[in-house]
């Protein structure tokens, strides 16, 4: 897996939304539009918490959850 490439991408499907996107990692709280953010966190073998919340947070939520799991990474995705 090329990391640049997933965190791109996740990045990018997560712009696409009006929902606040926040990845968990042990205590740290990321900003998943902030591509900086994830390159300095996501980490492959790690398990992650994806809190969604907003207007579109159904299809945010769906559209999340199939990124990261086409990049092998473990994520619960957590909404309201």
């Amino acid at each position: 897996m090329s990391n640049n490439a997933a965190i791109v991408e996740i990045s990018q499907a997560a712009s696409q939304f009006r929902s606040s996107i926040v990845l968990q990692a042990d205590s740290k709280y990321i900003d998943v539009k902030s591509i900086l953010g994830l390159f300095t966190t996501l980490v492959g073998g790690h398990s992650y918490e994806l809190h969604v919340h907003g207007p579109d947070a159904e299809e945010a939520k769906a559209a999340m959850a199939a990124v990261f799991a086409k990049h092998d990474l473990n994520i619960t995705v957590l909404g309201d």
